[in-house]
């Protein structure tokens, strides 16, 4: 596992897979499951680092052409590997990835479970999904 943030932006793979560094201590199963679909794994800690400072590491690598597809990775419940999954939409504003396949999965009981864009989305919008929730009460 490569350290996202003490990497070179042109050492990357076609898929590259980030994950929150604490995954692999605390899912250790959940993350052998990652490893099956990509060994270029990025740790990314985001109590260490600004999740601004990680957008702007993730863009330059985008911006080499090289990566098709990524895939974000984080345990459940964690307020900092929440973070993790809103780079997404912070880097569709900043440029088109139409062509990039983006992949979210939280390990619960060393499973991966998909999460859909829509719901990492909406779990910024307290008020939203308030009302959401509200509806379905």
């Amino acid at each position: 596992m490569k350290d996202l943030m003490r990497s070179n932006i042109y050492d990357i793979d076609e898929t590259i897979v980030i994950v929150g560094s604490c995954l692999k201590n605390m899912q250790p199963q959940g993350y052998d499951k990652i490893k099956k679909i990509s060994e270029n794994i990025y740790e990314l800690c985001l109590e260490e680092t600004h999740i601004n400072m990680a957008i702007t590491k993730i863009g330059g690598m985008l911006r080499t052409g090289k990566i098709k597809n990524i895939i974000f990775a984080t345990v459940d419940k964690s307020p900092h590997c929440v973070q993790v999954h809103y780079i997404r939409n912070e880097l569709e504003k900043m440029m088109n990835l139409e062509n990039i396949n983006i992949t979210n999965y939280v390990v619960i009981d060393n499973e991966l479970v998909e999460i859909d864009n829509n719901i990492i989305s909406i779990s910024k919008s307290l008020g939203k999904l308030k009302n959401t929730l509200k509806k379905n009460a």
